[in-house]
C-alpha cells in the first residue's frame, strides 16, 4: 500500500487574458503547490473501488480519484485494480485544486504501482486543466488552457490560507469575467518572482477572477478583509475561490495569525502554510 500526500496550490497570480474559440480561456497564471493538501492510500486490488474519509463524495465515476484510476489502468492495459482510499481535507470547490491533485497523485501512484508506457499528461488533461500541473509536483508558470507548464524557481513563502464556507463554480466565475469583459494582461513575471525573492511584503499579483466573485459573495470579501486585520500582507483569491491567502512574515507570524483568525470565524477553514517549488 502507497500513501501518498496530494498538496493544495494557490494561484500567485492569475490572468486571464481571452476566450478561446474553443470556449475555454487562455491563461497566464504562477501555480504553486502548498504543504497542505489531501492524503490518498492506494493498493493493488483484483478490482477498483474508492473510499472518501472527511467528506460527503460519490465514490464511483462521478469522482475524479476514480475516472483517473479508470483512465490509467485502461490506458496501461491493466486488468487488474485498486483500491484507493481518499482522506479529504481540503475544503470543497475552494479555488486549492484539491481535486485535480487527488487525481494526479492517482495517475503518478498507478504508474509506479502498474508501470507502463502510457503518456500521463496527455491522460492528466482529459480529466481537467489544472491535473497536468500537479504531476509536476512543483511551481510553474501555466499558459493555454493550464496545459503548456514552464517549472520555475519560486521561493518558499509562509502564508494563511482563509475559507468562508462558500462553494464558488469555476464554471460561474470565468462566465461572470467573460460576461464584463473584463480580460487582463499577463502578469509581469519578473516583478511578481522578484518580490517574492527579496520577501516584500505587497507582491504585484492579481487574480482576473476575484472581483466578479467578491462581488456576488459577501464572504470572500470579508475574508480579504480579514486576512489584512490580521496583519497579513497582499490578501488575494486563489483561482476562483473561495479560499484566500496572504503572506506572512515568517511561520510564526503565519501560525499566530491563523490562530488569531480561527478564534474569530469557528467554522471557517483556517490554516498555516508555506509555498513549495521545485521538488529536488
Amino acid at each position: 500500500m502507497r500513501r501518498v500526500f496530494a498538496p493544495a496550490k494557490i494561484n500567485l497570480g492569475l490572468s486571464v487574458l481571452g476566450r478561446r474559440p474553443d470556449g475555454y480561456h487562455e491563461l497566464h497564471s504562477l501555480m504553486v503547490p502548498l504543504t497542505v493538501g489531501d492524503e490518498l492510500e492506494i493498493a493493488p486490488a483484483p478490482e477498483l473501488s474508492l473510499q472518501v474519509v472527511g467528506a460527503d463524495l460519490p465514490t464511483d465515476e462521478r469522482n475524479l480519484v476514480y475516472r483517473a484510476a479508470q483512465v490509467y489502468l485502461e490506458a496501461a492495459g491493466v486488468e487488474a485494480g485498486a483500491r484507493i482510499k481518499l482522506y479529504k481535507r481540503l475544503p470543497l470547490a475552494s479555488g486549492l485544486g484539491g481535486g485535480s491533485s487527488d487525481a494526479a497523485s492517482t495517475l503518478l501512484t498507478l504508474a509506479d504501482l502498474y508501470p507502463a508506457a502510457v503518456d500521463l499528461p496527455a491522460l492528466a488533461l482529459r480529466l481537467g486543466a489544472d491535473v497536468p500541473f500537479f504531476l509536476l509536483q512543483g511551481a510553474a508558470l501555466a499558459q493555454g488552457v493550464g496545459e503548456r507548464l514552464t517549472p520555475l524557481p519560486v521561493p518558499s513563502r509562509a502564508l494563511v490560507l482563509l475559507n468562508p464556507g462558500v462553494e464558488v463554480s469555476a464554471r460561474d466565475a470565468y462566465r461572470w469575467l467573460g460576461e464584463a469583459q473584463a480580460f487582463t494582461p499577463p502578469l509581469d513575471l519578473s516583478a511578481l518572482l522578484a518580490a517574492l525573492e527579496q520577501g516584500k511584503p505587497d507582491v504585484p499579483y492579481f487574480n482576473a477572477l476575484q472581483a466578479r466573485v467578491a462581488a456576488r459573495h459577501a464572504p470572500v470579501r470579508e475574508a480579504l478583509a480579514a486576512l489584512g486585520c490580521a496583519g497579513l500582507h497582499a490578501p488575494l483569491m486563489s483561482g476562483s475561490g473561495s479560499t484566500c491567502f496572504a503572506l506572512a512574515e515568517s511561520e510564526s507570524h503565519a501560525s499566530q495569525a491563523a490562530e488569531s483568525l480561527a478564534g474569530r470565524f469557528p467554522g471557517w477553514w483556517v490554516q498555516a502554510a508555506r509555498t513549495v517549488s521545485l521538488q529536488a
